[in-house]
């Protein structure tokens, strides 16, 4: 099973900036603890889950990722979306368009307790789900319901 770990805008200074909120890891330390920990699982049909990731600050980067995993025939995707969450009618159209590749959305923070510009997505419409609030456990989390 092949998943795509998808992160946007300004992850790349994860365990940098605003560490109250983000924490203290990098995105880098994040990627290897969800390899290491899904190393020896399997999905449904026995075959092993192999995680690949991207991460930029260009939407327009995103867009052509998403679309190459699609070409590639990932089985799935988990997005953090960043800022361009709340602003992107581009990634939300391209999420539609590579459809049945499942996309879930995750956040580190709990968005519905921050600033109200963040309670509004303009992806999750286009996902699967959404899963957000639990530090970088979100993205263990996101796994999981791919796998299942």
């Amino acid at each position: 099973m092949k998943l795509l770990v998808l992160n946007g805008p300004n992850l790349n200074l994860l365990g940098q900036r605003e560490p109250g909120i983000y924490g203290s890891e990098s995105l880098d330390f994040c990627l290897q603890h969800l390899r290491d920990h899904f190393a020896t699982r399997t999905d449904r049909n026995g075959q092993p889950i192999v995680i690949e990731d991207y991460q930029s600050n260009c939407e327009g980067a995103l867009i052509d990722r998403l679309q190459q995993a699609w070409r590639e025939g990932v089985d799935g995707i988990v997005f953090n979306v960043g800022a361009y969450t709340h602003t992107s009618i581009a990634l939300h159209d391209a999420i539609k368009s590579i459809a049945p590749v499942p996309v879930v959305e995750v956040h580190i923070s709990n968005v519905h307790q921050r600033e109200a510009f963040r309670h509004t997505s303009m992806i999750a419409p286009a996902c699967k789900g959404v899963i957000c609030g639990f530090g970088l456990d979100s993205y263990r989390l996101a796994v999981e319901a791919l796998i299942n």
